[in-house]
């Protein structure tokens, strides 16, 4: 099979890359950019672990081809914290209103609400509950991560407030 010559930008830096046109991008972007925070868990795009941003929407990156993503902004787990290592809002609030376990799912879970807060920063807990229908978690009950995004727009309207920039 041939392959194509993808460029796109991954976490504010740019990729170029040939790649064989069925390759995921949540394969290139694990094997070909070592970002190992986007994880497969069902491959078929029901579980949400996969969860990245493309040009800012939560998209599951297990049914896109890379080649889908040329010219475009991707943004994955490891793009949220800033780049000091501080932990992002979303993050943030996910530790401290328990809404980690295992921690399989939380990338997915990190991405889905980062885009919810993004395009709706004051969502009602049935619209959490609704942007986070895609997203399965077996360890824990979905109450604190429904906390942990009120949480984090909370924290986040608070910072704009006041003139913060966050991711």
């Amino acid at each position: 099979m041939h392959e194509r010559s993808v460029q796109f930008s991954v976490n504010g830096n740019s990729v170029a890359a040939s790649v064989e046109p069925r390759m995921t991008l949540a394969d290139f972007l694990r094997d070909k950019c070592g970002l190992t925070g986007t994880h497969l868990g069902c491959e078929h795009g029901a579980c949400g672990a996969c969860t990245v941003l493309l040009d800012g929407a939560a998209v599951r990156s297990c049914l896109l081809f890379a080649v889908q993503a040329d010219g475009r902004e991707v943004t994955t787990v490891e793009g949220v914290a800033s780049a000091s290592g501080e932990l992002s809002p979303v993050q943030s609030a996910l530790r401290e209103c328990h809404g980690l376990q295992c921690g399989f799912c939380t990338p997915g879970f990190v991405m889905s609400i980062t885009a919810l807060l993004n395009d709706n920063p004051q969502p009602t807990d049935d619209q959490i509950r609704e942007a986070l229908s895609g997203n399965f978690c077996r360890c824990t009950g979905y109450q604190g991560i429904v906390a942990a995004a009120r949480r984090a727009a909370e924290v986040m309207g608070h910072a704009e407030a006041e003139g913060a920039s966050l991711r």
